[in-house]
């Protein structure tokens, strides 16, 4: 019987189980069983909300604005990719994630700037008022049993007050909207104990010293591995460009020389 497909998902940090939207969407998931219509519908109507208006503002706070990006997000995925990919999957994953916003305000020639930024983050400052007005003073959106909208929106919103980011205008504003940040704080606790509650010293701190050194020779090995893999993979980039070429010379060419004349022809010359 084959085994069980697993789920991948980027592991946590910031006190998240997850770094990623995406995967705490999934971890949070549970199903609409008790939804009327109108929920249901409602739903439906807050999840496109947000897709439309701060899922622009979440991308370009992680992954275009200069600064986030390079002190945050590339030495995150960086740190947390096997050698060589760290080297170059993080710019590979901003390109894909300019190209994303770029469809979603429907213009190709979009960049990083100022009027933009304030653009991205009052349609998402707006967009957390409305979930805020919706929420109002219950535990979940609807109700006492969480369901996809409260996924949805802890997947967006806990990133935003979790992370460090040296832009942190978003985090700002949520921070000012108390009942989102308490949803927020509460599903950690509730549903991710372990990851909610961030402890003040490093991680594995609490290890027995050495710990880190019962694994080096398997560090070493994997890295010795991946240099092996990615020097093949340069060299065979070489051949096939053209960068590097082999050339076959006949033994016979090294043996003698076509321009020089063996000894002997100079001897009879000279006795002639």
């Amino acid at each position: 019987m084959a085994a069980p497909d697993e789920l991948f998902c980027w592991e946590g940090d910031w006190g998240l189980p997850s770094i990623s939207v995406d995967c705490l969407v999934v971890l949070k998931y549970n199903a609409d069983f008790d939804l009327s219509a109108k929920e249901g519908a409602d739903s439906l109507a807050f999840i496109s909300l947000m897709e439309e208006k701060l899922m622009p503002a979440l991308i370009y706070a992680f992954w275009i604005e200069p600064k986030n990006y390079v002190d945050v997000t590339r030495c995150w995925y960086a740190a947390h990719m096997p050698f060589p990919l760290n080297f170059f999957l993080p710019g590979r994953m901003q390109r894909q994630q300019l190209e994303k916003l770029r469809l979603l305000r429907g213009d190709e020639g979009l960049e990083a700037g100022e009027d933009l930024e304030k653009e991205l983050y009052r349609d998402a400052a707006e967009c957390m008022n409305l979930l805020s007005q919706r929420l109002g003073s219950q535990k979940f959106f609807f109700g006492d049993s969480p369901s996809s909208l409260d996924a949805y929106v802890f997947g967006h919103l806990a990133p935003i007050l979790k992370s460090k980011l040296p832009n942190g205008k978003l985090q700002q504003h949520l921070k000012s909207l108390d009942n989102l940040t308490n949803f927020c704080t509460n599903i950690l606790l509730l549903y991710f104990p372990r990851d909610g509650q961030e402890s003040s010293g490093p991680k594995g701190s609490s290890q027995p010293e050495g710990g880190d050194f019962d694994h080096v020779p398997h560090k070493r090995r994997k890295q010795f591995l991946s240099a092996l893999v990615a020097l093949g993979a340069m060299l065979s980039y070489a051949f096939m460009t053209g960068m590097v070429s082999i050339q076959h010379i006949q033994q016979e060419a090294l043996e003698e020389p076509p321009d020089l004349q063996p000894l002997g022809s100079h001897e009879e010359e000279g006795d002639g």
